[in-house]
């Protein structure tokens, strides 16, 4: 019997990483052409090669995987109930079809994966949300996948944030912030709903403690410094330094609302309905509400 060849390729500054097939591997899994990878070595001694990839990944600065090559590749479980989850760059992909995948999930409750974002775990919520969100590969119908990031997203908990306060409306409202997210043609998002850019935005502030560490008078200094670039902006008629800090303002406004008990929208909504039975006129480029 022919020995197997192992790959341990390198794609420069993403990761170092050991294969048998580098086009299924490489290409279709990671999305990746061959003239972007470099291949630094080859062995057919599985033992040599989980070494040196660990040495190599060290060496160049990248994270060193936790499971050696042939720990993962090898020593798979022998029930063919379980399943085998091949973690990407950007993908957690499945080898079955989206109609079998509940049910193999569910034979492997309490097992975990590694990813480039964290640990995933395999219980009823992340079952719930693989069957909501995962898709067939494009290559098979016998493989689904899911993307890792957004998985991570809605449930990875930071250590400076509890789950309520990374999520301060609540995962479903989150959910529905992705739900209502389009992709453009060059790859980037839009929004579809005015209200899921201040949901962006406490999310954003969540994930890097402004909730836990910061407090409402801190938000205002941060306030008043961004009117103070607004000022300079209308002075100078910079355009593009007034968008800027017109947009900083909002942030830093949705944050302060969050930090004291309420949101932007509910603010925003008084003070529409206020507004909006107010009578008066101009007077020198300023509207004066009318007396009562």
């Amino acid at each position: 019997m022919d020995k197997i060849n192992y790959y341990l390729y390198h794609i420069p500054g993403k990761k170092i990483g050991v294969t048998r097939d580098l086009i299924s591997r490489v290409v279709d899994q990671q999305g990746y052409s061959l003239d972007e990878v470099e291949v630094l070595e080859q062995s057919t001694d599985i033992d040599y090669i989980s070494d040196r990839e660990l040495e190599l990944q060290l060496s160049h600065g990248y994270k060193v995987d936790r499971q050696k090559y042939k720990d993962l590749y090898i020593n798979k479980p022998k029930n063919q109930n379980k399943m085998y989850i091949n973690a990407t760059e950007q993908t957690s992909t499945f080898p079955v079809p989206v109609s079998k995948l509940k049910g193999r999930l569910m034979d492997m409750i309490g097992r975990t994966w590694e990813t480039l974002h964290g640990e995933f775990e395999i219980n009823m919520d992340t079952i719930s949300w693989i069957m909501s969100n995962v898709k067939t590969s494009m290559y098979t119908t016998e493989r689904s996948y899911i993307y890792n990031k957004a998985f991570a997203k809605y449930f990875k908990v930071e250590d400076h944030a509890t789950e309520a306060e990374r999520f301060p409306f609540g995962k479903d409202a989150y959910q529905v912030y992705l739900d209502g997210l389009t992709t453009r043609s060059n790859g980037t998002l839009d929004y579809m709903k005015t209200d899921n850019r201040f949901q962006l935005i406490r999310d954003w502030a969540g994930e890097r403690g402004l909730y836990t560490k910061g407090d409402t008078k801190t938000q205002f200094c941060k306030l008043m410094e961004e009117a103070g670039e607004l000022g300079r902006a209308v002075l100078k008629n910079d355009d593009e330094e007034f968008i800027d800090a017109i947009g900083d303002m909002v942030v830093v406004l949705t944050n302060m609302a969050h930090l004291g008990g309420t949101t932007i929208e509910e603010c925003i909504d008084a003070a529409y309905k206020v507004i909006s039975k107010r009578t008066g006129k101009m007077v020198n480029g300023t509207f004066v509400k009318d007396e009562k």
